[in-house]
């Protein structure tokens, strides 16, 4: 058991330490929009049509509503990596989770999910 308990604990110091290593976190989506604007002789109207954009958006909830900034083309990359890093984090939380509900599996010596 104090061997299962170790190996628990290196793997949970290892994602922890991972947790350091990320950048700016964001939560959000983002979208990249072409649009048309029905204006005659316009390129989007052309043949083949030539939408106009890409527009960036950013959306994300703020105190409870749904809030949408438009972006720069290099905005929209930065905050892409700081979604992803939003995202790596809830993983590897979720990982850190279940490795100390094993843990506490151990610990106890029984089933703690019924607690």
């Amino acid at each position: 058991m104090a061997d299962d308990i170790d190996q628990l604990a290196r793997r949970y110091r290892a994602l922890a330490a991972r947790l350091g290593g990320l950048g700016f976190i964001s939560p959000g989506s983002l979208v990249r929009r072409y649009t048309y604007c029905g204006k005659p002789g316009c390129r989007c109207q052309a043949d083949p049509p030539r939408p106009h954009g890409p527009y960036y958006q950013l959306t994300r909830k703020v105190a409870g509503k749904t809030v949408t900034r438009r972006l720069t083309g290099a905005q929209a990359a930065r905050y892409a990596e700081w979604i992803a890093n939003q995202r790596e984090l809830r993983r590897t939380v979720a990982e850190m989770q279940e490795i100390s509900r094993q843990a506490g599996e151990l610990i106890m010596g029984k089933d703690t999910t019924t607690i």
